[in-house]
């Protein structure tokens, strides 16, 4: 990108860039750019130009505005063809999200995040959003206590021991020993809970599954109330997509 530039600065403007694009929901000039992602216009000019060069974005010659072409969005949907993990929970995730009405994710930890995989819409006005690629912290999601208790004990400790268990509510469990417990009573039980610890009001059911020996979690959120409310018909339709996962191995 010229001017020897940190490599990973470089790509999280690149990044940044196509964030801003989305976000604004249309064209944009440079000067809008360099103010969406604070970067000086001379870099912002820079890193257009190695994008044009390379068929990621176009100038209109009307005031000179910016956009992407669908490169991108090619690329993004020839690599999620070959995400094979992903295609076989496609249609269980989706049936699930229809069978409660709310938000479902796949998710994986990575260290002290889960990212979001895939993300199914809720059908409720009012519901749980999130996009594929979102992360969450991993002590205060449903997903990521799922993903730990597939740890062996010493494991679990071990993974524990390195997360910064940061307090985002009320409700965030901060303490190492309560953490491990509340994971081994959802462990006992056969799914996790997330109550507010994250986003106040907001409460999610997960399990954990593997698909081809790699672990994954699945989640179902929404309101607190809504999810208090319909409990029972919500775990019961989550047993079920679970059942249909273990018939893929």
């Amino acid at each position: 990108m010229g001017g020897g530039l940190d490599p990973v600065k470089a790509a999280s403007r690149t990044l940044d860039l196509f964030e801003a694009f989305a976000e604004a929901g249309g064209p944009l000039s440079l000067t809008e750019i360099s103010q969406r992602i604070s970067v000086p216009i001379s870099s912002c000019h820079g890193l257009i130009r190695t994008l044009q060069m390379r068929g990621y974005v176009y100038v209109l010659e009307e005031r000179k505005r910016i956009y992407p072409t669908k490169r991108l969005f090619g690329i993004a949907q020839a690599i999620g063809r070959y995400d094979t993990a992903l295609e076989q929970l496609s249609p269980i995730v989706t049936s699930l999200a229809k069978t409660t009405g709310e938000t479902v994710v796949v998710g994986k930890v990575q260290g002290d995040i889960v990212i979001y995989l895939d993300v199914v819409p809720g059908s409720h006005t009012i519901r749980y959003t999130a996009s594929a690629g979102d992360t969450f912290p991993t002590h205060s999601s449903a997903l990521g206590k799922s993903m730990l208790s597939l740890l062996n004990d010493q494991a679990l400790d071990a993974a524990i021991g390195k997360l910064k268990l940061i307090e985002f509510t009320d409700a965030t469990i901060t303490d190492p020993k309560a953490f491990k417990k509340d994971i081994l009573a959802g462990r006992e039980r056969g799914y996790f809970l997330t109550r507010g610890e994250t986003v106040r009001d907001v409460m999610g059911i997960s399990f954990p599954c593997r698909i081809g020996g790699e672990p994954y979690a699945i989640g179902v959120a929404g309101p607190t109330s809504r999810l208090k409310e319909n409990f029972d018909n919500y775990l019961a339709a989550i047993k079920d997509a679970e059942a249909a996962i273990g018939e893929l191995r």
